[in-house]
């Protein structure tokens, strides 16, 4: 290969989100990804040798930007949602740019069930790596927990993302911040929970969200 393996991944991953967003991922093959960045279909294969594997360096290469902006220490007077809620900001604004080959990724995970089974462990990884990035815990019961519940505030505000053309991604930021306020409170009711002494809701707690 002529190129620097780092610089051919790139440009095989750069090809992929441009055709997926031009054309959809299902009418996308590798040999046109490898056409579109001007490499030979087996150095591209080398390197990504299915289209998954493309969407997942995209999902790793977002995990990586959002890392880069990650402070080395953590405020002590923020709380994890707060943490939690930069963060998935970094990501958004990530992911501005690639809005167009999101969209094809989701719409194609929407109607074909087992590509959306073979991009979870990805997405998974995505989100474990946010709330490590937040300093919130992502394994054992509790961090799987975590990791489920970050993953279905991220599809939904996801959903806002793809419409908000603001600026400052206003709306993004809106939903996410009442999506995790909404988290909030149920994690501190189930922590109410698992930490009374009968095993049972404990006296005064509700078990309405709005709790």
């Amino acid at each position: 290969m002529s190129e620097a393996p780092i610089q051919a991944r790139e440009k095989a991953l750069e090809a992929f989100l441009g055709l997926i967003a031009e054309k959809g991922y299902v009418d996308v093959s590798l040999r046109e990804v490898a056409e579109a960045a001007g490499l030979g279909f087996a150095d591209v294969y080398r390197f990504y040798p299915n289209k998954l594997s493309l969407a997942a360096a995209f999902m790793a290469r977002i995990d990586a930007e959002v890392m880069a902006g990650t402070p080395s220490s953590t405020d002590p007077e923020e709380t994890p949602r707060d943490r939690l809620f930069d963060v998935m900001m970094r990501r958004y604004d990530a992911l501005r740019p690639h809005r167009a080959a999101l969209r094809a990724l989701r719409r194609a995970g929407t109607r074909d069930p087992m590509l959306a089974i073979a991009m979870g462990p990805p997405l998974r990884r995505s989100m474990a790596a946010m709330l490590e990035a937040a300093s919130v815990a992502s394994d054992g019961l509790p961090g799987a927990l975590r990791q489920n519940g970050l993953l279905a505030i991220h599809y939904a505000v996801s959903r806002v993302f793809d419409r908000d053309e603001s600026q400052d991604l206003s709306k993004t930021m809106a939903a996410l911040d009442n999506r995790l306020k909404t988290a909030e409170r149920w994690s501190q009711l189930f922590d109410r929970y698992v930490k009374s002494p009968d095993g049972g809701v404990p006296p005064g707690a509700s078990v309405s969200p709005e709790a």
